[in-house]
């Protein structure tokens, strides 16, 4: 283990950008294989009869959408936003590093900019790669986008503390990766609920909400 870890502090110190994208990419793939275990356990859960409990038979070219994810958006991009929000903090705005302002606001900043960003895209990008056309794809983010943003927005901030806090910046894609193991797990096995009963929750919620601000 040791080995391998000095071998990815030397891939990311060579090649900084190519080690973030790959490792995203890997990350996002096993993620995806979790949450097809996931719904699929809660499926046969739900099954009354031994012919309804089916076997596991992973949906490859969903790992391998979702794992295009990892690589062509968290990775570059997320590689950019921690270097730059980093910089910007540090000789734009001046703050101590470390410092309790210093956090609060890459917290802050991470959670109002790049979190909606990231869902947006994520449920954007997997409706068009399966085939669903403009219509459903918006149907599908009015559905998704909502609850996953709340139910994130309760445990991202804490996750972020402690790498705001304590981790180097180099490492902190890496750090955000290893906890998008389960996010995105929990991603795509939102998304691959549909129309459950407990996102119309939300549905009902933002629609009561729109409705009084137009009174």
């Amino acid at each position: 283990m040791l080995r391998l870890w000095r071998w990815y502090q030397n891939c990311l110190a060579v090649h900084p950008l190519k080690t973030q994208v790959i490792s995203s990419g890997v990350i996002w793939g096993f993620g995806e294989i979790a949450a097809q275990s996931v719904t699929h356990l809660t499926v046969v859960n739900k099954k009354t009869t031994k012919e309804d409990n089916k076997e596991l038979h992973i949906n490859w070219r969903r790992v391998a959408t979702t794992s295009l994810f990892g690589m062509a958006f968290v990775g570059p991009v997320g590689h950019f936003w921690y270097e730059g929000l980093d910089r910007f903090l540090k000789t734009k705005l001046q703050y101590q590093p470390k410092s309790m302002r210093f956090v609060a606001t890459k917290v802050a900043l991470d959670g109002i900019i790049f979190g909606p960003l990231d869902l947006f895209v994520f449920f954007t990008y997997m409706g068009f790669a399966s085939g669903k056309t403009i219509k459903q794809v918006k149907e599908d983010v009015k559905r998704d986008f909502l609850p996953a943003l709340i139910l994130e927005g309760g445990i991202w901030p804490i996750v972020q503390v402690a790498n705001f806090r304590f981790v180097p910046v180099r490492y902190q894609l890496l750090y955000v990766n290893s906890f998008c193991l389960l996010d995105s797990c929990f991603l795509s096995w939102l998304e691959q609920q549909q129309d459950a009963a407990w996102k119309q929750m939300f549905k009902n919620l933002s629609l009561k909400e729109h409705k009084n601000k137009e009174s």
